[in-house]
């Protein structure tokens, strides 16, 4: 899938602190209704454009467009209401909150409400579509449930329900899949496609599991010491000699 009129544009993108170049130089665009990953080994990169794009940093140099509206310098907190929403490598739920009240929270974040407004107000159309997520995450049965007593596959999901809850247009997960057992790596392949194919959602993912990558990915961006090294679709990336010598090697090349 081309990304002629890209939904996010990433362009000349250089992110350095000190006299350290992290980043340097790149250009992404990524389709609207599109699934794109970002991948690489580790030190590419990767987290750190991740975290430029949903203004954890700002950019050195270059230019950051989502939707037609420039965002480089935009504050974090306003990528909410943009329709940004995103989910993180290392967990960030409320441990103590039940998984209803966790998703809960990024829906109230939707309505422009607090996440204490979640503990007090509930209106009935927020509640279904809590209810909703809750089904289409597999996590129905665990909505009772603090987040601290899940299993870590089920506390994954249950960010991604969180940040489904935002109702947003583009959907940044940071490496969703690790940690995951097959059959869960599985039931995250099918629902990133039913949220692209059926919902039309755009969805930008760093991984390292390529038997996700591989499978779901519409285009691939491959980083490597902060440069991108390759671009194209899975099949392109997997053959791509770069690639193969800087990240995937011969065996995953012709998995």
């Amino acid at each position: 899938m081309a990304a002629a009129d890209p939904f996010l544009d990433v362009a000349g993108l250089t992110i350095r602190f000190g006299g350290l170049t992290a980043v340097g130089g790149l250009d992404m665009a990524v389709a609207k209704g599109s699934i794109h990953a970002l991948i690489g080994p580790n030190g590419a990169g990767k987290s750190t454009t991740f975290n430029c794009i949903s203004r954890f940093y700002t950019p050195s140099e270059g230019r950051i467009t989502f939707d037609g509206r420039d965002i480089t310098r935009l504050p974090a907190k306003e990528m909410a209401g943009l329709g940004i929403a995103r989910s993180f490598q290392n967990l960030e739920l409320f441990a103590e909150l039940t998984v209803f009240e966790n998703v809960l929270i990024g829906a109230h974040v939707h309505a422009g409400r607090s996440w204490r407004d979640a503990m007090s107000a509930r209106p009935r159309g927020i509640v279904e579509y809590v209810e909703h997520l809750l089904e289409r995450t597999g996590l129905a049965d665990y909505a009772q449930s603090k987040a601290r007593n899940l299993d870590f596959g089920h506390q994954k999901m249950v960010e991604i329900a969180r940040a489904l809850a935002i109702r947003p247009k583009l959907l940044l997960l940071d490496e969703p899949a690790a940690g995951l057992r097959n059959r869960e790596i599985a039931a995250l392949d099918r629902l990133l496609c039913e949220l692209r194919d059926q919902d039309g959602l755009t969805i930008l993912l760093v991984e390292h599991v390529m038997q996700l990558v591989m499978s779901i990915s519409d285009r691939i961006t491959v980083l490597s010491f902060g440069t991108k090294i390759a671009e194209g679709t899975a099949s392109e990336v997997r053959a791509h000699p770069a690639v193969i010598e800087a990240y995937l090697g011969r065996e995953n090349a012709h998995a």
